[in-house]
């Protein structure tokens, strides 16, 4: 391998995920300014919308979401023009 092409500040960081909570450790370069700590140690904190234990294509559970009422709603407002 090429030398001084890889970033050096590899170090573990806990990634948690805000949906659910779920703080995951691993080597990683990302840059933060928060810590989080995690069985007494203290690590650089990278905050996730969404991972692997909320993601519904890895949980096999799909959020619901209200659209049976925007549905009806809709409905309702164009009967009128049914024929």
């Amino acid at each position: 391998m090429r030398k001084g092409i890889h970033p050096e500040n590899y170090r573990i960081v806990a990634f948690k995920d805000m949906s659910n909570d779920d703080v995951f450790l691993t080597k990683s370069t990302a840059d933060t300014n928060e810590t989080i700590e995690v069985d007494g140690v203290e690590y650089p904190l990278v905050k996730l919308e969404i991972s692997r234990t909320s993601h519904p294509y890895y949980t096999g559970k799909s959020k619901l979401v209200d659209t049976a009422g925007r549905i009806d709603k809709f409905k309702n407002k164009y009967a009128k023009f049914k024929k």
